[in-house]
């Protein structure tokens, strides 16, 4: 067996016993493929992580940037109290269709709302209408603009919010300084700026899995 045939056995084994898709998860996930979005959700381990990352935060409010179809968006919602609210940001309207109604379809659209364009349009508009702050940011969106995300994250949470940035392990490509593709560069400069940023302390975990090679940073909001 190969080392991507181990650990998808595993990812399946901690899915089956852990995190199971239930008729939601796994609708979503076939309307999502059936409408051609591209194969890069988490897994359900991974979901399941960030519903309990979202428990644990005691969240109430989350923001997601970059929606996809709604399989993350799902999980995040879930954990949220019936009077929570979770913005997903989007830049394609088709996928922000196919996610609005899986959200609709697992019962979660007064909760969470999922709005179309290019996020650092949306996220200025975010801002302006004051709103109270995040208590976790999922970024998972195209990784160029990585470090502008964590910074707008920042300016939309408070002492105590959590950050979750998502494929910062880039199959390795993270530590080789000389690439120059803009998901390694955008990954890199996120990484440092939350390494060097006053208020921001964080670590990044390395993961392997049914989503092959990457990995996650957190980063906490200080005061």
């Amino acid at each position: 067996m190969s080392e991507s045939q181990v650990w998808d056995t595993v990812d399946d084994y901690f899915t089956a016993h852990l995190s199971p898709n239930d008729e939601a998860l796994e609708a979503a996930v076939r309307d999502s493929d059936a409408a051609g979005l591209p194969h890069i959700a988490v897994s359900a381990p991974q979901g399941k992580f960030l519903q309990l990352l979202a428990e644990i935060q005691g969240a109430r409010t989350v923001l997601e940037i970059g929606t996809l179809g709604g399989y993350s968006t799902i999980w995040l919602a879930r954990a949220l109290p019936a009077d929570g609210r979770l913005i997903s940001l989007e830049y394609s309207a088709r996928h922000a269709e196919v996610a609005t109604r899986n959200l609709a379809r697992a019962g979660l659209d007064r909760v969470a709302e999922v709005r179309v364009g290019p996020a650092l349009e949306s996220l200025p508009k975010l801002a302006d209408e004051n709103p109270a702050p995040f208590d976790l940011v999922f970024i998972d969106a195209d990784k160029g603009n990585n470090p502008h995300y964590v910074e707008w994250a920042l300016r939309l949470t408070r002492a105590g919010s959590l950050i979750v940035l998502d494929n910062v392990v880039r199959q390795g490509r993270v530590a080789d300084p000389d690439s120059t593709s803009p998901d390694v560069v955008g990954t890199r400069a996120a990484l440092e700026l939350i390494g060097s940023h006053p208020r921001l302390t964080g670590t990044a975990i390395q993961t392997v899995g049914g989503k092959g090679y990457d990995g996650f940073a957190l980063a906490r909001v200080l005061g």
